[in-house]
């Protein structure tokens, strides 16, 4: 009999056999005794998002299945029937397939239909007409955050917080501004959500949202540094929201700068950000500041080597970092967690390998 590994655990915790507790206290121990790295797979960061074909097909028959019910309830009574039915049809399906059956995908589907549908009954109850006012929407979306932690604290979906940490985003830009100014904001819809040398509410909600999404997300990971469980995966959600907030942000607002001074800023800015996701050991971090990379190269490089050179030159030179980066992040994570000096939260963070690897 061959030995287990993380893998087997992941499994007995998702099937019910141990409590993440328990998972994470076992493989801590076996880590300890053998450095975890060596019962690890290289650079692994779990995630799933289906664990086959018959998610799938079991997801595509639920979808058509709510529309259906949506559409027919609809007809026969009202929207918001309609809405409420399509709720408590989620709760009730979600107690076999996410509860009893533990499949993924499905699980995913039923918690955007809780969600989508607490908001949509919500968004009716207040209709007043064709004009919605931004008191509407931050109802709306408050009570969608609220659907959000619900469902995550009864059926424990990582997802769940994904769906709330959407829903925060658009309440905070619902209380930033009402929803019409956005499109008539100075430099567009985009400068307008970002660039805080606008002194728009919207940029600043922004950088708050992705602040409180990244401390979100850190305080699962801290609960679960080993990632093992649920607390690992919803984290990865969460940073996946603070990410593009919080990058987009700050790079916006610097490289609009113009100048060298805005372009070398940007690209101090795009190395704290690659320090700090190799820290945390998060990638999503630097694949929100992708664009950022590809435009201060392009600005590098088109002064010195023309348009066309210039744009095979940053091809190459992204295409060869990010390769890099990916390939040996273990590595690289190593060497950089060894150097960094011991501070708050550091023993906390995933472990890493203190030999040479």
């Amino acid at each position: 009999m061959s030995g287990i590994d993380t893998d087997d655990i992941r499994s007995a915790v998702q099937a019910g056999i141990m409590t993440e507790a328990q998972a994470a206290a076992m493989i801590a121990y076996v880590q300890s005794r053998h450095g975890y790295r060596t019962q690890m797979t290289a650079d692994d960061e779990p995630f799933e998002f289906f664990k086959g074909f018959a998610e799938i097909f079991v997801t595509v028959g639920l979808g058509l299945l709510f529309w259906g019910m949506f559409g027919v309830l609809w007809l026969l009574g009202s929207s918001t029937v309609a809405g409420v039915g399509v709720a408590i049809a989620a709760v009730f399906a979600a107690r076999y397939y996410t509860l009893k059956r533990r499949m993924t995908l499905p699980s995913i589907a039923l918690a955007i239909a809780f969600v989508s549908a607490v908001s949509w009954v919500t968004l009716k109850v207040m209709d007043h007409g064709f004009l919605v006012t931004s008191k509407q929407f931050v109802i709306t979306f408050g009570m969608g955050a609220l659907a959000s932690v619900a469902y995550f604290i009864v059926f424990r979906v990582p997802f769940a917080m994904f769906l709330f940490g959407l829903s925060v985003l658009l309440l905070f830009y619902a209380i930033a501004s009402d929803p019409s100014d956005m499109m008539r904001a100075s430099g567009g819809l985009t400068r307008a959500l970002f660039d805080l040398r606008n002194g728009s509410a919207l940029a600043i909600a922004s950088l708050l949202y992705g602040a409180a999404m990244m401390a979100l997300g850190l305080w699962f990971d801290m609960k679960d540094p080993h990632r093992i469980s649920r607390y690992s995966v919803t984290g990865f959600w969460l940073h996946v929201l603070a990410a593009p907030a919080l990058v987009n942000t700050g790079a916006m607002t610097l490289y609009n700068m113009g100048g060298t001074q805005g372009y070398v800023l940007t690209v101090a800015l795009l190395g704290v950000v690659t320090l700090v996701a190799i820290v945390i050991d998060r990638r999503s971090f630097l694949t929100a500041g992708l664009f950022y990379f590809i435009a201060v190269l392009a600005w590098a490089t088109t002064s010195s080597l023309g348009d066309f050179k210039g744009a095979i030159s940053v091809v190459f030179v992204v295409g060869l970092f990010f390769t890099a980066i990916g390939t040996w992040w273990t590595q690289i994570r190593t060497t950089v967690m060894t150097a960094l000096p011991n501070f708050p939260g550091k023993s906390k963070l995933p472990p890493y390998q203190r030999s040479e690897v």
